[in-house]
């Protein structure tokens, strides 16, 4: 026991540094103001107050907007997708699970540059519109590219936790409800639906903080003019050079993960 103790005290001072130390340094950001030497440090709410401005209120409300719509129809087309693989046996269920987390394995960055020539004026899709007859359309630096791009890289979020709820479902539950007279829809929204819960659950909150917090998709498939949370806590630290204010907006995007982790914590133990 002596021995894992002094085998663990390095995890932990490195936990602490790489951790600890800079959620430390958010935090005194956040509630200090801009130019304070370390000995006269002066406390202000001022950060949190500017948040409040219509601008800055502007941007969650849209993160809020985007990230709603992203998640629902992650939830409309993953839940389905989601069911049908878990009807099939257990290797190909795993088969199924690999092709969704495939796209995974490559970068973020590169997948929404993929999207970028699909999606321009000179890409595939308006190539293709093009041997058709159709005049192109303009998808680049719009909505629909932003949740395009959304939606694309969150889906395997919201298609892995309901799968996974799914495939712990006891299935004599809908043998019971058949023999009990119950249709096909009072027996998926009886009982498969609500015993999926959890995974529903998981999965839209994986989703909806991924889509508000990300700042990659937006810059690039939105043209630089889509500010959500995420673009605006980097351009506070790279562009403007207020980190002050980049380190309260941070703060507060982590209060709402973690209320959200709390809420998803809940639905595990009623579930249980």
């Amino acid at each position: 026991m002596k021995q894992f103790k002094h085998l663990i005290k390095p995890y932990i001072i490195w936990a602490a540094i790489l951790i600890v130390v800079p959620l430390i340094l958010i935090v005194l950001y956040a509630f200090t103001s801009d130019g304070n030497e370390v000995l006269t440090l002066h406390f202000t709410w001022a950060n949190f107050g500017k948040f409040l401005e219509t601008t800055y209120l502007s941007v969650i409300l849209k993160s809020f907007r985007l990230g709603i719509l992203t998640t629902l129809i992650c939830l409309v087309c993953g839940y389905p997708l989601a069911y049908i693989i878990s009807k099939y046996s257990e290797k190909v269920q795993s088969f199924l699970i690999l092709m969704v987390t495939i796209p995974m394995w490559i970068n973020m960055l590169l997948r929404t540059y993929a999207w970028m020539n699909i999606l321009s004026d000179n890409g595939l899709v308006n190539n293709f519109l093009k041997m058709l007859g159709i005049s192109p359309i303009t998808m680049m630096y719009t909505d629909f590219s932003v949740i395009v791009g959304l939606v694309c890289n969150f889906m395997p979020f919201m298609i892995i936790p309901i799968h996974t709820s799914l495939s712990k479902m006891d299935k004599s539950l809908i043998e019971a409800a058949n023999d009990l007279g119950a249709n096909p829809f009072q027996t998926f929204w009886k009982v498969t639906w609500k015993l999926s819960m959890p995974g529903v659950v998981n999965g839209v909150m994986m989703v909806f903080l991924l889509s508000i917090s990300t700042f990659v998709i937006p810059k690039l498939l939105g043209g630089g003019q889509y500010m959500l949370i995420g673009n605006l806590i980097e351009s506070q630290f790279i562009s403007v050079g207020d980190w002050n204010f980049g380190s309260a907006i941070s703060l507060i995007l982590a209060v709402i993960i973690l209320i959200f982790m709390s809420l998803m914590k809940k639905m595990d133990k009623q579930d249980d």
